[in-house]
């Protein structure tokens, strides 16, 4: 048959272990023998990124400002161990976040819902959107561990040469330190994206931060949403007939436990980390979850909002079974295919990015998934499948 074509290419950023092995069988068996397949590669797998000192990460995101569409795999993102393991030049930063604070805009994170996996929140009965900053924080902090009595402050010093600094803490001992910091105009960027994912969605929106302790960052953020809302979005919220407010991140966590779902949760950087994962995981497993990077400016990077599945990938460089979830990594791949085909008007490609995540979800519910599935599930007897016959049997439902 012939494959349907494509105009402009995906931006595509290979990545790390199981889910770098994945990543090769889902092209090879889902995406090639179906759409003439255009991506500008590159490859941020952590050896080749610590080889361009981490350039292809930045060349990455420069691509997608070109092209408009990212598909990511999921990355290493380095500590101690991992620099001891890959003889790295240094620890490398979070290649999500290098590229997030490149792209600046919102993640947003929903859960995939499937037949025969009810979430363990059992008041759940919609999928909950976790909205994540995406800059600044303790993703682009700078730290420093200190080695003896002192005292550690917190300096700004003007162009116009004027100085302030706040004493953070005086030292009698070893003690580490961390500065982060965050750009008003980003916080004004995320409410906007936010507010407008609302309204497209006509869902309630939730921000969450703790202003009651972090009474100038924390509340900076607060007080940003709530001018725009006011100013800019209140009025259509009303129309809309959905609400806004703003919570304590941990009357969020026990309102979020209680409630029915159907929400967006707008979190900073950390918590959307954290919170999505807490989400996604007890709506079923961290595989069952996509990722969108949303910018103000237009652009799109598609990923899996889970790891590079380490364990896994160390028992299938020893030749054993592995049975390791790829849905969110398909998702991902049909994300962005489906935004190119809007974007350059190939209904085709979009209508072959909804059947291919229909088949997915048809083989799951046919009583065929991986391992983390069939420990949740409630279809009876289920049929564990590994890794690759798990692609292959979406492969024939499509």
């Amino acid at each position: 048959m012939d494959k349907i074509q494509m105009t402009t290419p995906l931006v595509e950023m290979d990545g790390d272990e199981m889910t770098r092995v994945l990543w090769q069988i889902i092209k090879d068996e889902l995406l090639l023998p179906f759409v003439d397949l255009k991506t500008e590669y590159y490859d941020l797998g952590l050896k080749h990124r610590d080889e361009t000192d981490d350039q292809v990460t930045v060349d990455s995101a420069e691509a997608t400002k070109k092209y408009g569409v990212a598909v990511k795999c999921a990355t290493i993102t380095p500590n101690a161990a991992r620099v001891e393991e890959y003889g790295l030049k240094e620890m490398w930063k979070s290649p999500n976040g290098t590229i997030r604070a490149i792209l600046d805009g919102t993640v947003f994170r929903t859960p995939i819902s499937v037949k025969g996996i009810t979430p363990n929140v059992r008041t759940w009965e919609k999928p909950i959107t976790i909205a994540r900053h995406a800059y600044g924080d303790v993703y682009k902090a700078t730290e420093m561990k200190v080695d003896r009595p002192g005292k550690a402050y917190l300096y700004f010093e003007g162009e116009d040469g004027t100085v302030e600094k706040e004493l953070i803490h005086e030292f009698k001992g070893p003690g580490i330190l961390q500065g982060q910091h965050n750009l008003n105009a980003s916080i004004e960027s995320f409410a906007r994206s936010c507010f407008t994912y609302a309204l497209d969605t006509k869902q309630e929106l939730w921000f969450a931060a703790k202003d009651t302790i972090s009474k100038k960052y924390d509340h900076t953020f607060k007080d940003i949403f709530q001018e725009i809302f006011d100013k800019e979005y209140k009025a259509r919220f009303d129309k809309a007939g959905i609400t806004y407010f703003y919570t304590l991140i941990d009357d969020a966590v026990a309102r979020v436990m209680k409630g029915k779902g159907g929400i967006i949760w707008a979190c900073k950087n950390y918590d959307g980390d954290v919170m999505s994962d807490m989400i996604s995981s007890a709506a079923g497993s961290l595989a069952m979850m996509t990722s969108v990077l949303v910018s103000p400016d237009g652009y799109y990077e598609y990923e899996a909002a889970h790891g590079t599945v380490q364990r896994h990938y160390y028992k299938h460089l020893k030749g054993e079974e592995t049975s390791t979830n790829s849905i969110a990594t398909i998702f991902a791949w049909t994300g962005a295919l489906r935004k190119r085909g809007e974007l350059d008007s190939l209904p085709e490609l979009s209508a072959f990015a909804d059947r291919l995540e229909k088949a997915s979800l048809q083989v799951i519910e046919s009583g065929r998934m991986t391992k983390d599935l069939a420990l949740l599930t409630e279809i009876e007897k289920p049929v564990v499948l590994n890794s690759q016959d798990f692609i292959r049997a979406i492969r024939e439902e499509l």
